[in-house]
């Protein structure tokens, strides 16, 4: 039997259900089958969507390369962002990646006109009063390790907080941090793909 949860992955807890390291894992907050795992990463420092599930078929459409599903991030960055900033996103920054320079692909970048509405973080990020500390919505079909991070602080506007928002259509829609969703087969995959079946 397959199933599909979708979770908001809290702050500081690591994306797995064990670890030898005295961290937090999923396991502290989400109960499911034991054949369940994350499909794909969403780093210890990084929070929101991540889709639970043992469907391996499922699994590979989402990180297969070939498919670049569309993945939502809503980034508070230090500084006061210029559009500049946003286009140089848009365009393509190059990045590291396992040591060699890396384009990242072409990605929807715009500012948030007014704070989004989202959970306070626990710990709360440092804030500098003389610094602002605004919002950016980005759009990527990849997902290479860190990539996000590594992309605001290449244009000179460090990540402070990042949040996955949404994976193509499944979004945390006013989830909070350690929640979980139960959703069906047919409901994940038209999310998804826009289709009930593969």
């Amino acid at each position: 039997m397959h199933y599909y949860f979708i979770t908001y992955k809290p702050y500081l807890v690591l994306p797995q259900f064990t670890s030898k390291l005295a961290k937090q894992t999923l396991a502290d907050y989400f109960k499911v089958p034991k054949d369940v795992y994350p499909v794909g990463r969403l780093d210890e420092d990084s929070e929101g969507l991540l889709i639970l599930t043992n469907d391996a078929q499922l699994n590979n459409r989402l990180l297969h390369p070939s498919f670049a599903h569309q993945r939502e991030y809503w980034v508070q960055v230090e500084g006061n962002i210029t559009q500049h900033g946003l286009a140089q996103l848009q365009a393509g920054v190059e990045i590291s990646v396992n040591g060699k320079l890396y384009k990242t692909k072409k990605c929807t970048a715009t500012l948030f006109d007014a704070e989004p509405q989202v959970p306070q973080r626990v710990p709360p990020i440092r804030f500098r009063k003389q610094i602002p500390a605004p919002w950016i919505k980005l759009i990527l079909t990849e997902g290479k390790n860190r990539q996000v991070r590594k992309m605001t602080a290449k244009i000179g506007f460090p990540t402070l907080r990042l949040i996955r928002y949404r994976i193509e259509g499944i979004t945390l829609n006013g989830m909070k941090p350690g929640e979980m969703i139960e959703l069906s087969k047919a409901s994940t995959y038209k999310k998804l793909f826009g289709q009930g079946k593969t």
